[in-house]
């Protein structure tokens, strides 16, 4: 009677292997393309909070949110939109006050 409740506990799913391949011989390409997507993410967030940030400031010192990215670079909060990952453009919601980047398409 005891050995029939352990019938189906075992568990039976792969190990998570991320994105790598698991092959040796591709290791330096999946590792290399680890480390490339991880700097896309921390260039990504880190424009996204600066953007954030600025806009944010605009809406503070004027009441009002921006009627779009331009605006709060004329008004001193930004001197340039950071850089994205390739591939990436920036997005602004004036409804919203919110900043994105979006795949470029």
């Amino acid at each position: 009677m005891l050995g029939g409740m352990f019938v189906g506990c075992g568990d039976t799913r792969e190990p998570d292997k991320g994105h790598s391949s698991g092959n040796p011989l591709t290791a330096p390409v999946d590792y290399l393309g680890a480390v490339n997507q991880g700097k896309n993410k921390v260039l990504g967030d880190a424009g996204l909070f600066q953007v954030n940030n600025a806009i944010k400031q605009f809406e503070a010192a004027h009441s009002r949110r921006a009627k779009n990215l331009q605006e709060v670079i004329a008004a001193g909060y930004l001197t340039r939109m950071p850089d994205l990952p390739r591939g990436m453009k920036w997005q602004y919601n004036p409804q919203t006050g919110q900043a994105s980047f979006v795949p470029i398409r």
